[in-house]
């Protein structure tokens, strides 16, 4: 009878203990899940933009002072490269195209395989990935006559968007001409099951052969600079809409839009740059999240005019603007249309912080 007793006693004990232990167990589950549900409504938050959403595989968005650590350290072996191809002057073009193939976390960073009739991925030494795309770039560069974005093009639709270039748009690039391009390629290769639409542009147009937003992407990765006097050029091109244009969330991201002033702060400063030549990103897709990654971080007690300067409104960095000098910006605000504000005192001196980036 004792030894009964006894294995009640241990029958007890061990349900207990597994009670405590599920308790446990289930408790941890429930804290996980809440932290997961307050983390995605933290970065909903925080997250959006005052314009459209950003694109996909945007590894470091800016210039290629922002190059990743990984990329940044086979400058040498593109220099070798670019040198031996007979394109030396495109170095940061050629990092800012493995910036957007594979962020030089992949053995083909330049994603090279292909242009040698290979399946993906199929070399597994990045310096000989270098090698190979580096000459097959210089190869399609010279057949788009030095047409750097033609040749960006062709590097990732083939050298067949050339021939297509020349013979419907007298050899140049554009958005369009892509668009065409991919959506007749597509139209005759669909079936086989090995394209999908990557954008959703590229859905929306029925698109999906390749990547229509290549160029952009990639010359998102390269180093937008002013030369002596354009900041000037910047800021009286955007004085002209001073009273005569309104501040429309996620407006100027058409044309038509444009035409009529109708801008938000973001796609305002974008447009500005634009005029002098300076691209910043595509327009269709900038926001206050990609232009706080342009160009380079300075310090506020150097800031000059032509300088993008940043506000802490409904987000971090939810608004920004040109810097004029003595103290002023330039900007689109919801309050004013396109106008000139103080950054040292009133409003936007208190929600000013202190972001300055020279492009």
């Amino acid at each position: 009878m004792r030894g009964f007793f006894a294995l009640v006693a241990r029958m007890a004990l061990f349900f207990a203990t597994l009670k405590a232990r599920i308790i446990l167990f289930a408790s941890l589950i429930i804290v996980g899940l809440a932290t997961i549900f307050i983390v995605g409504v933290f970065q909903a938050l925080v997250g959006s933009s005052d314009s459209t959403p950003e694109g996909e595989f945007d590894f470091a968005s800016g210039g290629t002072q922002n190059l990743a650590p990984e990329v940044e350290e086979l400058r040498p072996l593109f220099e070798k490269y670019a040198d031996l191809h007979g394109i030396p002057d495109h170095v940061d073009l050629l990092m800012a195209k493995t910036m957007q193939e594979s962020g030089g976390r992949l053995a083909d960073v330049m994603q090279a395989s292909e242009s040698l009739g290979l399946p993906p991925n199929t070399i597994r030494d990045q310096e000989e990935s270098i090698d190979v795309g580096t000459r097959y770039f210089a190869q399609v560069l010279e057949q788009a006559n030095g047409d750097e974005k033609l040749a960006l093009q062709a590097y990732n639709f083939g050298h067949g968007f050339i021939d297509y270039a020349n013979e419907h748009n007298n050899g140049e690039y554009s958005k369009e001409l892509a668009i065409d391009f991919s959506r007749e390629q597509y139209q005759r290769v669909k079936d086989t099951g090995n394209y999908s639409c990557i954008r959703p542009e590229s859905a929306e147009t029925g698109a999906c052969y390749g990547d229509i937003g290549y160029v952009d992407a990639v010359m998102s990765y390269m180093q937008p600079t002013l030369a002596d006097g354009e900041f000037e050029e910047v800021i009286e091109v955007g004085a002209q809409w001073i009273g005569n244009s309104e501040y429309v969330f996620g407006g100027g991201r058409t044309r038509a839009e444009q035409e009529q002033g109708l801008f938000d702060c973001s796609s305002f400063v974008h447009w500005a740059y634009e005029q002098v030549g300076i691209e910043l990103g595509h327009f269709t897709s900038v926001s206050t999240d990609t232009l706080k990654h342009k160009g380079q971080a300075v310090p506020v007690n150097e800031i000059q005019p032509g300088d993008l300067v940043f506000f802490d409104t409904y987000k971090l960095d939810g608004h920004v603007g040109i810097y004029v000098g003595d103290g002023q910006y330039i900007g689109a605000q919801s309050s004013t249309g396109v106008a000139i504000e103080s950054m040292e005192d009133g409003f936007w001196g208190d929600v000013f912080n202190g972001r300055v980036r020279r492009i």
